[in-house]
């Protein structure tokens, strides 16, 4: 599933649209996890005004509207020339000035809806700060985790709140960090959870700079894979060594995800 460094690196390719018209739109199969809007077509003729990034939505600004969009599981956004050939699970084409905007999305988790009252109140105000933010740092993170029972991964992968800190971010930082994924959030003293916020930061701005991680079919608006994956330590690498005290990798199951983690160098700390 894209994650949020992969959702920033896709609306950053999408830039090249700013300022170009919808010329014409084809709506090819409506049937994500809630239908494209009946009438999408009404963006003909508008100019699009402003791209943003709300935790892992896309924000499209036009002139007189503003829509949503979520890659799901397998969403992209392609820009091509309207002429490229046309791939099986394009489900939206968006005509402008100089390209052609396409969605493919395979198992159609993804979602184009119109940014209303309704849709604001139920998908983006509940969520917590951007990890990057200043709003998202160690006081704040404190006293969040402070009553908080479950593993430290759930915690942190959590959209209530931090928003867009995924499974294989969320992996990545607490095996650089040394702590188990299944520790209970609240029991991380003053400096594990200073060091927490750094290392978020710190891997998120990382893998924006790399172009987000390419495991399966991600690419950005360009057709150009992420190159994160290259760098990743320990998830997805359950039963390989530890690339710092050659232990065998392990993996656990927490809130359905897998969590690969080092035996010795992540020890579960008992708690009283």
């Amino acid at each position: 599933m894209p994650e949020l460094p992969e959702v920033e690196t896709t609306k950053t390719s999408l830039m090249p649209l700013i300022q170009q018209q919808v010329i014409n739109i084809e709506v090819r199969e409506s049937r994500l996890r809630w239908p494209i809007p009946a009438d999408i077509s009404k963006l003909k003729g508008q100019k699009l005004i402003q791209l943003s990034r709300r935790s892992k939505y896309i924000i499209a600004e036009f002139e007189q509207d503003r829509m949503l969009w979520h890659l799901g599981m397998s969403g992209s956004f392609r820009l091509c020339e309207p002429d490229h050939e046309l791939r099986k699970h394009d489900h939206l084409r968006m005509s402008f000035d100089d390209v052609e905007l396409r969605y493919h999305d395979p198992r159609r988790f993804g979602c184009i809806l119109w940014l209303d009252e309704q849709h604001q109140a139920k998908l983006l105000t509940p969520l917590g700060p951007e990890p990057l933010s200043d709003a998202f740092n160690a006081e704040y993170l404190a006293e969040k985790l402070k009553s908080k029972k479950v593993g430290i991964k759930i915690a942190i992968m959590d959209n209530h709140i931090v928003v867009g800190v995924g499974n294989i971010y969320a992996t990545e930082c607490l095996f650089l960090l040394g702590i188990h994924p299944a520790q209970p959030a609240s029991s991380l003293n003053q400096a594990q959870i200073a060091a927490l916020v750094v290392e978020i930061k710190k891997i998120l701005q990382q893998a924006i700079t790399l172009g987000g991680t390419t495991l399966r079919d991600y690419s950005n608006a360009m057709g150009e894979n992420g190159y994160f994956q290259q760098t990743l330590l320990a998830y997805g690498r359950n039963g390989e060594m530890c690339v710092q005290c050659e232990t065998t990798l392990q993996s656990i199951k927490l809130g359905q995800r897998a969590s690969v983690y080092c035996p010795e160098c992540q020890a579960l700390r008992k708690t009283e």
